[in-house]
């Protein structure tokens, strides 16, 4: 179904109404949750995008990222990505990504940073694997408890992705497909069944059980210096991060 997808810049008001919808289908934000639709327009405006996947003529995916700078450096902060329950699985995720890194670097930018819910399995593999970002920070219940079921009530703990667009790791893995090897430093779990441990409120105190430890390694290995650099699955679905020493010099 995502090969027919064509993706593209939005631009008109009604295309950024129709990313704010798809927001509130996928999320199911309460209002006051809910990214509103003049930062969608602005966005587009002050340096950041808009990118939309269309099937005809209906929006099933965008990707939504504002200009950020830290330390006198420019970059972009991709802040949400959505595609429809039945365009998923399919590699339209990532797509989008790489249209945001071709756009991003046609107008100059290296870096593009964006976070993620380390419990959340497939999107950390996505992100370390398949796109080559890298993470070294991690924030602490970034914007409390929310209301999307897709929390599952928890805080709401993020990695900090670094994309790194022109690194050599990057290139490695988008033109050939695997990250560059490196020694393993240590590991950090999750297992498969958190994401039933999340969706019952019987269970969702081994849900925050698994966060809370985790969150005291990666904030411990972090404090070390070391970061994620790959991610591993396992044939019933238990993810693990890699940790290990980032380059810098592998950036460029």
């Amino acid at each position: 179904m995502t090969g027919a997808v064509t993706i593209r810049k939005c631009e008109a008001l009604d295309e950024m109404q129709a990313c704010f919808g798809l927001q509130k289908e996928v999320w199911e934000f309460s209002d006051a949750d809910l990214i509103p639709v003049r930062l969608f327009v602005v966005a587009n405006k002050i340096g950041g995008h808009v990118i939309g996947a269309f099937d005809g003529g209906d929006l099933v995916g965008f990707a939504l990222a504002i200009p950020g700078t830290r330390r006198g450096h420019s970059y972009l902060h991709s802040q949400m990505l959505a595609v429809r329950e039945q365009y998923r699985n399919g590699g339209l995720g990532r797509r989008l990504k790489l249209f945001q890194r071709d756009d991003a670097l046609a107008r100059g930018f290296e870096l593009m940073e964006w976070t993620f819910d380390p419990l959340e399995i497939k999107n950390a593999y996505l992100n370390i694997e398949k796109l080559g970002a890298i993470a070294r920070r991690y924030n602490v219940n970034q914007y409390g408890i929310t209301t999307s079921p897709l929390q599952g009530g928890l805080p709401t703990d993020r990695l900090v992705a670094e994309w790194w667009m022109k690194s050599r790791r990057v290139n490695a893995i988008l033109n050939g497909g695997r990250r560059p090897d490196f020694e393993s430093l240590g590991s950090i779990a999750v297992p498969a069944e958190i994401y039933d441990w999340k969706g019952s409120a019987s269970t969702r105190s081994r849900a925050l059980e698994v966060q809370t430890k985790n969150r005291e390694q990666f904030t411990s290995a972090f404090a070390e210096g070391l970061a994620v650099l790959g991610y591993e699955r396992s044939g019933n679905g238990n993810g693990r991060f890699l940790l290990g020493s980032w380059d810098e010099e592998l950036r460029y």
